[in-house]
Order: C-alpha cells, then sequence, then structure tokens
C-alpha cells in the first residue's frame, strides 16, 4: 500500500532523469528533419527589396540546376546570426557553393542594414516576412542551415550559428554528400 503513495514520485524522477540525459547528452543542433533525403519544400520567396537590382528571390528551381546550395535562415534581430555572419561570409569568399539567403520574419530595413554593416555572403536572398514558408520548412528558429544536392533534395539541417571550424567539420561533408548524390542521380538518367 505505501508503494502505491509513491508511485508519482517514481515517475517524475524517471521522467525528470530521461530529460536529463537528453538534455545534457543530446546535441540540440542535430535535431532530426524529416526533409532529409526529400525534395527541398517549396519555396516562392520575392527577393528583399533594394538588394542587388534586377536579383530574384528564392524558388526550388534554384534547387535543381546540378549545383550544390546551401540555404541559410537567418534575420537582423537574431544575435546567433549577427555571430556566424563573418564566418559565412569568408567561407563563401573560397568555396564556389552558393549560399542563398532565406530572410526571415525581418523588416527590409533592417536587413539591408545587417547586410551594409556586417557583409553579405549571399548569392541571393528571398523574404519570408510572416514566416509562413519557414513552417513549411520546419524552421524552429534562427539561424538554420541547409545543404541542398543539385536534385534539389534536402541532404543535411544545421540549427543554430555556424563558425569556421563547423563549416569544415560539418557543412563541407555534407556538401561533399550532396555533390556526390548529385552525380549519382544524374548519371542515371
Amino acid at each position: 500500500m505505501n508503494f502505491v503513495r509513491f508511485l508519482p514520485l517514481a515517475l517524475f524522477a524517471g521522467l525528470s532523469l530521461l530529460l536529463g540525459i537528453g538534455l545534457y547528452i543530446g546535441n540540440p543542433q542535430e535535431i532530426p528533419s524529416v526533409f532529409i533525403d526529400e525534395p527541398a519544400p517549396q519555396i516562392d520567396l520575392a527577393p528583399l527589396p533594394g538588394y542587388k537590382e534586377g536579383q530574384g528571390g528564392l524558388t526550388n528551381d534554384l534547387f535543381t540546376r546540378g549545383q550544390v546550395s546551401v540555404v541559410n535562415v537567418w534575420a537582423s534581430w537574431c544575435a546567433p546570426c549577427r555571430n556566424e555572419n563573418p564566418a559565412l561570409i569568408a567561407w563563401a569568399r573560397t568555396h564556389d557553393v552558393p549560399i542563398y539567403g532565406f530572410n526571415y520574419k525581418d523588416e527590409t530595413a533592417d536587413a539591408l542594414a545587417f547586410l551594409r554593416d556586417l557583409g553579405d555572403p549571399f548569392t541571393a536572398i528571398g523574404v519570408d516576412p510572416l514566416g509562413r514558408t519557414g513552417i513549411d520548412w520546419g524552421v524552429y528558429g534562427v539561424p538554420e542551415t541547409f545543404v541542398i544536392d543539385g536534385n534539389g533534395r534536402v541532404v543535411y539541417k544545421h540549427v543554430g550559428p555556424l563558425d569556421a571550424q563547423s563549416l569544415r567539420s560539418i557543412i563541407e561533408p555534407a556538401i561533399e554528400e550532396a555533390e556526390a548524390r548529385t552525380v549519382l542521380v544524374s548519371d542515371t538518367q
């Protein structure tokens, strides 16, 4: 009879232990995505007004041209986005893989000021002012980065800011995998 009285406490302690293990052992930047190995979700974002006049926004057509691409979800109000921007700029200068900016829930003037003040690593930028496309892409928050193969399929999703080390150790291997997949698929057609 005494055991029944302590059952809720034992269940609470067990669940707390499991939660604690998950928080301290798991890597929050490796949140699984249902889009891995699937076609990139629908995207049709207008270009950022005042940015690279004549440059289009973001559409799925950009991802099916046989070239691997990186999509970085960012916002001017996001402190980690500000922190990762120098690493993205340095990386973009030394790599031929386009980085497409997905400006999330931002004001145009603030986004343009961010790029003017901090620099611009992007090939093109599309805007998602209400976050609707972000929902379609499974965006948890910003920044998030996706690697898309040349056939338009998501190879990898990274949650959180990138730095030089994570670009080398995480994003570059994902790009290599995406390049291999692109060649394999295009060779079979």
